[in-house]
């Protein structure tokens, strides 16, 4: 048994429970499906694409960039978003690797 992390967790693990919580979102997991490869939308977009509210979207939006799932830029007065894929891989392959090694 290993007690070392019974009272700290490693430091790249601190924010996986917020991108797991994100991810965990049925709503947010429909806004995620919406994005082609490479697709950049904003908020009015995602909005049409969805049955929720402007404010509901922009609020999951917020979370999914919180959790670094999801990068906003600015194009001209609108915030566009991206699926952060190679974050997400890598992140994911740390919990991916940590299991893999506890077979």
């Amino acid at each position: 048994m290993r007690n070392d992390y019974a009272q700290t967790i490693p430091a790249d693990w601190l924010d996986y429970s917020r991108l797991f919580a994100a991810l965990g979102d049925p709503e947010r997991q429909r806004i995620l499906l919406t994005f082609e490869p490479g697709e950049s939308l904003n908020v009015t977009e995602l909005t049409r694409a969805s049955s929720l509210s402007r404010p509901t979207v922009s609020h999951h939006l917020k979370l999914l960039c919180e959790a670094g799932v999801l990068e906003r830029t600015r194009q001209g007065r609108e915030i566009h978003f991206r699926l952060q894929a190679d974050t997400l891989i890598q992140r994911l392959q740390t919990v991916i690797d940590y299991l893999d090694a506890h077979r």
